[in-house]
């Protein structure tokens, strides 16, 4: 009987897998169009699953780094992956990184559990010399609830998220740095359900611009830099000190606001 079980088992995992490794392709297509990583370029990258993600840089022959949440193990993960980079656990609002570390920095699932959003993205930008990337689930998606869309993106079941729009993630990013020009769109529009009859459907729907699918990508530059204990470089955006403030919680508590 146990031997029937495991055989009748099988076809499903294995479509599971087949399911789930569909879905990490169409992230993939988004991160990989939307960040245009480049060999040699330093990239971190910061989530639950970063484990999953590092693979995307690897393959561009990016110098990659992850950062996992505290709840996980590095070595765990490092052997779960197999992968061997520099992987360290800890909180997003608290990156062990200096300033203007990396060329792409890359949020991926990160923001839905973080204590403080804005803050981790502060971070983000504090360490990044380049460009940052936040993927996050949506909260307008058309691909179904919160559970099944926790189910498609590989949160667990149990864990308590929340999700974002568009414009908070901007409206985030624009009170940390001011305004910019971001770059977004998403992938997955359907229920799961779709997906076991056909994924012909899901490569038919434009993802640049699209804001309804589970998950949503936006990058933008990072162009000005933060210097710790340091007021902020204001010269790429001419802005006068006396009105630019730091971004907030950055800098471990080391920066003031500019002009003080």
């Amino acid at each position: 009987m146990d031997g029937d079980e495991k055989k009748t088992d099988l076809p499903a995992e294995r479509l599971n897998k087949s399911f789930r490794s569909y879905i990490f392709s169409r992230q993939r297509d988004l991160i990989l169009e939307l960040v245009a990583p480049q060999s040699g370029e330093r990239v971190l990258v910061v989530g639950g699953n970063a484990g999953d993600y590092l693979t995307i840089f690897r393959e561009k022959w990016c110098l990659v780094a992850g950062f996992v949440s505290s709840a996980q193990n590095p070595q765990s993960v490092r052997k779960e992956r197999e992968v061997s980079v520099d992987l360290q656990a800890g909180n997003p609002e608290d990156l062990p990184f200096s300033d203007d570390e990396f060329d792409v920095v890359a949020v991926i699932n990160t923001l839905e559990t973080a204590r403080d959003p804005q803050k981790a993205v502060a971070e983000a930008v504090r360490i990044c010399r380049g460009r940052i990337f936040i993927g996050f689930l949506n909260k307008y998606s058309v691909a179904g609830t919160q559970h099944s869309m926790k189910e498609l993106l590989g949160f667990s079941p149990e864990e308590k998220i929340r999700l974002f729009s568009i414009d908070e993630i901007k409206g985030m990013a624009s009170s940390i740095i001011g305004a910019q020009d971001f770059n977004w769109g998403s992938v997955i529009y359907f229920p799961a359900v779709v997906y076991d009859i056909s994924t012909e459907l899901e490569e038919l729907v434009p993802h640049r611009k699209n804001p309804l699918g589970a998950f949503a990508g936006l990058t933008f530059p990072v162009k000005y830099t933060y210097r710790t204990v340091q007021n902020p470089v204001l010269e790429s955006y001419e802005i006068k000190a006396d009105t630019q403030v730091t971004a907030p919680g950055a800098l471990h508590g080391t920066l003031r606001e500019a002009g003080k």
